[in-house]
């Protein structure tokens, strides 16, 4: 007896998209009760909206930002010594291109559709903002600048062996040569920090306490899960003891009691008293979260790498670490946020970061007042650098992603 079977059909499977008015009754107005909640809060974003609209455009007094325009971004810092600003805009625009297009060299596009809207974008930021003319075209001369060291990356990502170690060296031989512009000496005039303000010193301040802050929590939380018990101890008391202290209370010791336990005449300058408190306080958060990457580390690695003839310090170095900080990189960007944002309780002691700087314009009898404008500018420049630190940990996941 044969067996017969229809013959298969050839032709392609439903589709399930049915337009922008299928997605709307699938997913918003599938019932009743989302149908209302949908229609009111659709009615209250409208409301908000045209609110915030009518009051940006009819009511602010925007003058408060391009009159203060140096102020929000470099601070006091001497006008005739501006050039040293632009030296390391340029710099960090030339390394950054460079390590985009050396990240990127694998791709089919450098120039990606979402890269040439932001490229557009710092253009049209660098044609409209209230700065002399001179500034504007610096600005962007840097944005040329990271175009076109984002192509040549790309071609020397293809061409040269290992060009990725020499750009990581060439971002840690950077950071001398910032600091030596920043500050002066050896050549240069000496510029005080207490010139220094605005964002400027809100990066400034940031970067110096992320670097700082990485390599001590990951020694306390290896030491924390040391098999030496003085070692194990002694990590368990300094991050128990700074995570049960408020911030704000270890930037008042820092400022105040730093100096009661050094020599007469050694004052350390309020700045580098702030990174340091900053720096103690986010070592121990993040040393939390690199404990919990090395935890997530099955037993059977550190087994194998022994079976290998790696002894613990290679075995940690090479293979426990590397993967421990790939799980924690979404909680080691947090806790860098994190550290971004605690900068503004800097303006509690004295130290006009940002935040700091945009009190003291306040504080101006002609400006009295404008607390809208001047807080939704600040908040305005402080979501962008936070969502370009997560872009940045989301592009650093994937490009470490070998699991698919």
């Amino acid at each position: 007896m044969t067996t017969t079977f229809p013959p298969s059909s050839s032709a392609p499977p439903a589709s399930n998209s049915g337009g922008l008015m299928a997605w709307l009754r699938k997913n918003l107005f599938n019932n009743w009760l989302n149908g209302i909640l949908t229609v009111a809060i659709s009615a209250m974003l409208v409301w908000v909206g045209m609110s915030f609209l009518e009051w940006a455009f009819t009511v602010a007094q925007w003058s408060v930002i391009p009159a203060n325009w140096q102020l929000y971004f470099v601070g006091r810092y001497p006008n005739d010594q501006y050039w040293r600003l632009w030296a390391i805009f340029g710099l960090v625009a030339i390394l950054s291109g460079l390590s985009w297009g050396i990240l990127a060299r694998n791709t089919a596009q450098l120039f990606t559709k979402t890269a040439l809207i932001c490229l557009g974008l710092l253009g049209v930021f660098g044609v409209i903002m209230p700065a002399p003319l001179t500034s504007r075209l610096l600005f962007l001369g840097a944005v040329i600048l990271l175009a076109a060291a984002a192509w040549g990356g790309r071609q020397l990502g293809h061409s040269v062996a290992g060009i990725g170690r020499w750009i990581s060296f060439a971002w840690i031989a950077s950071f001398f040569v910032v600091m030596w512009l920043l500050a002066g000496g050896f050549g240069l005039e000496s510029v005080s920090t207490g010139n220094w303000g605005g964002l400027l010193l809100t990066l400034f301040i940031s970067v110096v306490s992320i670097l700082l802050c990485f390599p001590m929590g990951v020694l306390l939380a290896l030491g924390r899960q040391s098999s030496l018990p003085v070692v194990r101890l002694l990590s368990v008391l300094y991050i128990e003891i700074i995570r049960g202290v408020p911030l704000i209370a270890i930037l008042f010791i820092g400022q105040n009691m730093i100096p009661l336990f050094l020599p007469q005449g050694m004052r350390p300058d309020n700045v580098y008293r702030a990174i340091l408190g900053l720096t103690l306080f986010s070592a121990a958060y993040l040393a939390e979260n690199v404990r919990g990457g090395l935890q997530a580390i099955p037993r059977g690695q550190m087994e194998a790498a022994h079976a290998l003839g790696l002894n613990p310090a290679l075995t940690t170095m090479l293979i426990i670490l590397p993967q421990a900080l790939k799980i924690s990189i979404p909680a080691i960007v947090g806790q860098f946020i994190s550290l971004f944002q605690d900068t503004t309780l800097l303006s509690i002691v004295s130290i006009l970061e940002l935040l700091g700087i945009s009190r003291s314009i306040l504080a101006n009898p002609s400006f009295i007042g404008r607390y809208w404008e001047v807080y939704l500018f600040i908040g305005v420049i402080y979501w962008l650098f936070c969502y370009l630190m997560s872009i940045g940990s989301r592009r650093i996941e994937a490009s470490l992603n070998t699991e698919h």
